[in-house]
Parts: structure tokens; sequence; C-alpha cells
């Protein structure tokens, strides 16, 4: 597997979008933090922190299908940079302004949520003209899986050491500068100024006429609201343990057991459909929220996060075969964008409600939101069994310009082709 991934970051330009892709993704990756940290350190209550992120999520979520679409329509550079510097200005907006104004500071992390560039979805699509062969596509959905797990470890890290050292303001702007750069780095590229989707269909729901990715997005609701929960949950821990920086070792913890899990899910081949797998790897995912809700001392709390963590980068990985099965032809950026979206929305709802669970309750019962969270998402995964068991059959298109639904399968898994 190891070299496998090597293989795919010789291809050239590979490395290059990668890297772009992870640090222009960085302000998103890393946005629920920096504004509850920030609301915190102005004297704004775990509620208003929780309603600003999920303003953000929210914005996110209308954003990113329609700019996905954008990028389908019209190319990558004309959408992706534009929206990075507009994104980047709302956020220095917040920094700036700070909470004087609350109408001003929720006009501010709109913008910034509204304008993220759909840069995830845009590698994904970008993959096939890089690469060669449909093995090397799938192995590439893993480690662009695995990739985004180091950047959710070194993330959260880096904009406490920013708080640290200057503010939370500074951590807001320099952030946003670092990620402004990297869509720059991906829209400059040879692949990103060359790439066109397939044609489409006119129609006015675009991926959404997929059964089965509705079902998929529905699910990832679901986890992210579990996450976005954890976000506010791991803050209130820090404050009861009178310690800042627990909150980025619990992050940290969760981002490097989910690296971790996607390593050694990316190390064995696997048999069997992809939908029916994702189950199973969701149904672990809940199981490992659950014991969060203890809140025993830092060091196993540490280790619980850790845990917690394993099982998230092995769904994404699978979800992104899944989309890939299910996404009509022509989508393919707006599919993985509406499963950004889902995502976003499920995480603003989950730190809308563990910001109250924190006040009216206690620690423990924010993150009991993320429990609830997992298992709700595996019983979206049970209930739509039927419908993700059917994935579109439409003919795959040309390899370099869109996803090919009909031969994807999982890095590792048996094809009878070899990676």
């Amino acid at each position: 597997m190891a070299a496998g991934y090597l293989d795919i970051l010789r291809a050239r330009h590979a490395a290059r979008l990668l890297t772009g892709t992870l640090v222009g993704r960085l302000p998103n990756g890393t946005a629920h933090i920096a504004i509850v940290l920030f609301t915190r350190a102005e004297g704004g209550s775990y509620t208003l922190a929780g309603a600003l992120a999920a303003a953000y999520g929210l914005a996110t979520a209308v954003g990113q299908p329609l700019l996905g679409r954008a990028v389908d329509l019209h190319g990558q550079p004309r959408v992706q940079f534009p929206a990075a510097v507009v994104s980047a200005l709302g956020m220095s907006l917040l920094a700036f302004t700070g909470l004087s104004s609350l109408p001003l500071a929720y006009l501010a992390v709109i913008v910034a949520g509204v304008a993220t560039p759909p840069l995830e979805g845009g590698l994904r699509a970008l993959w096939p003209s890089v690469l060669k062969g449909e093995g090397q596509v799938h192995r590439a959905y893993a480690m662009d899986a695995v990739a985004q797990e180091i950047m959710f470890t070194i993330g959260p890290l880096l904009v406490t050491v920013l708080v640290s050292l200057w503010s939370p303001a500074a951590a807001l702007l320099v952030i946003n500068a670092i990620g402004v750069l990297g869509a720059l780095s991906v829209v400059l590229s040879e692949p990103s100024r060359t790439w066109r989707s397939a044609p489409r269909e006119a129609h006015w729901f675009g991926a959404l006429r997929s059964p089965g990715l509705l079902a998929l997005l529905g699910t990832f609701f679901f986890v992210g609201l579990a996450l976005g929960s954890i976000t506010v949950a791991g803050v209130a821990y820090a404050d009861d343990h009178g310690r800042e920086s627990v909150y980025g070792w619990l992050m940290a913890a969760l981002g490097l057991g989910a690296l971790i899990g996607g390593l050694a899910y990316g190390a064995r081949q696997w048999a069997g459909a992809p939908e029916r797998r994702l189950r199973y790897i969701v149904g672990l995912l809940a199981l490992g929220y659950l014991p969060l809700t203890l809140t025993p001392s830092v060091p196993v709390m540490t280790a619980l996060a850790a845990l917690a963590g394993v099982f998230l980068a092995p769904a994404i990985a699978c979800s992104f075969i899944v989309v890939d099965r299910h996404a009509p032809r022509g989508t393919v950026t707006e599919a993985f964008s509406w499963l950004v979206t889902t995502f976003g929305v499920g995480a603003a709802v989950g730190t809308a409600v563990a910001g109250p669970a924190v006040e009216l309750g206690s620690t423990a019962w924010s993150f009991a939101v993320a429990g609830a969270g997992g298992v709700a998402a595996l019983v979206v995964l049970l209930s739509t069994g039927r419908v993700l068991a059917a994935p579109s059959r439409t003919p795959a298109v040309v390899a370099g310009s869109e996803n090919d639904r009909n031969g994807a399968v999982e890095p590792g898994f048996s094809s009878g082709h070899k990676a």
C-alpha cells in the first residue's frame, strides 16, 4: 500500500494538487475550532460560539453545491480562487470587528462560509486526469482521506499555537491567508486550468436526483452532527480541567485516530459492495463515540478521542466510492460538494445543539449528542439499504473528465485488475 501511495505522488501534478487542496481547505477544516475559541476569548457564551459556528457551517452548506455546480459548468480557476479570497475577507472582517456588533459578526461568518471554495470535490474530479487507471484513482481517494486526517490532526494544534503565541483573531487571519495560497496553487496548475466536466443532462435537481446519493447524504449529515458537537464539547471539557491546551490535544487525538484507521483500512484488500461495508464502518464509528460521555481524566479522555476517530477516515474513503457509483453523469464536483455540504450542515447543527447542552446540562450531555449522531447515521444506512444496493448504471464517462460509477471499487478491492 505504501508503494501504491508513492506511485500516486510521483505522478506529475499529484503531490502539488494534494498539498494545495489540503492547505486551501485549512480554513474550512479549522473554522469551527477557530470561531469557538475566538468567541470565547471575546467574552461570548458557549451558545453564541455554537451559533456562530453553526451559521458558518450552514452558509458553507449553501455555498458548496452552488459553487460545485459552477465549477462543473465554468471550470475551476474562475470559481475556486475568487471564492477563496472572498471567504478569507469574511473571516478577516470577523477578526477585526469582533463581537461588538452581532449582526456584523454573523454576516462575516456567513460570507466566509458561502464563499468557501469546493476544493475537496474539485480534487476528486481532477484525479482521473492526473493518474493512470481506475485502480490508481480509487487508491487516491483513500490517500486523500488519510491526508485529510493529517490536516485535521495538525490544524487544531496550529490554531491553538497561533492563539497561544498571538491571539484568536491572529489565528483567524493567518489560517485564512494560508488557505488563499493553497487555492492559488491548485488553480494555477495545468490539470485545474484544463479540466472540464463531462456533458450533463439538464436537470434542476442536478446530482440530487440520485436516490442512493440522497441516502448517503442523510448518513453523513449525522456523522457531521457528531463531529460538530465534539467541537463544542471539547472546549467545555478543557474549561472543566482549567487548561486551554487540552482542547487542542483532544482534537488532535481525534484526527490521529482517524489517520491510523485510514492507513490500516487502506493496507488490506476488501471484497464485496462498498455500500454494505459502509454500514459496518459507520456502526463501529457510532460505537466509538459513546464512551466519550464518561468524560474521564485527561489522559484517558485523549485515548478515547483517538479511539473515536479510528473509523472516520475509512468511512470517508468508502463514501467517496459510493458517491462515484451513484452520482449522475456530469455532476462529479457537485455530488462531492453535496457530501461536504450535508456534513457541514450536520456539524453546524451539532455545534448549535452542543452549546445549550453544556449550559443546560453538563459536558457529558454535549458528548452524548455525538453518540446520538453516530447511532442516527447507522439507522439511516440500515433503513436505506435497498436504495444504496442499486447504483446508477448509466454509461461511464471518459476517464480524465468525469467519474466512473460502473467500475468503481475501493483501493485494494479485488476487481481482476492490478492497481
